[in-house]
């Protein structure tokens, strides 16, 4: 599992004064440091220590997000009423309830 692969990002902590990188697939783990450049250093090295351990231990090593394969598709449960009006907006546009959905969704 290449460790470089992973959804990384940077973000200032208010509580802590400081950068904290993060990762996606690894919710836990975070890194403080004083530049945003530091950070993200800093995490990365973290998981890619985890990793190493994790195979070592032969656990299930998480996959990165970016190498998953997405089918497009997903359900969403919303009440009858919101369903309705959603129905009434797209077949107003002339546009199917999926089209209308995944406009909605994307803006």
């Amino acid at each position: 599992m290449n460790s470089e692969h992973y959804t990384y990002r940077v973000t200032w902590s208010p509580e802590d004064n400081e950068h904290i990188g993060l990762c996606v697939e690894f919710p836990s783990l975070s890194w403080l440091a004083t530049s945003p450049e530091a950070a993200l250093t800093g995490i990365r090295q973290v998981v890619r220590e985890v990793v190493s351990d994790m195979q070592a231990n032969q656990e299930a090593v998480p996959q990165p997000l970016a190498e998953k394969h997405y089918s497009g598709e997903f359900r969403v449960r919303i009440p009858p009423e919101i369903h309705r009006s959603l129905a009434m907006q797209a077949a107003e546009q002339g546009i199917s309830l999926n089209r209308l959905a995944s406009a909605k969704l994307a803006g």
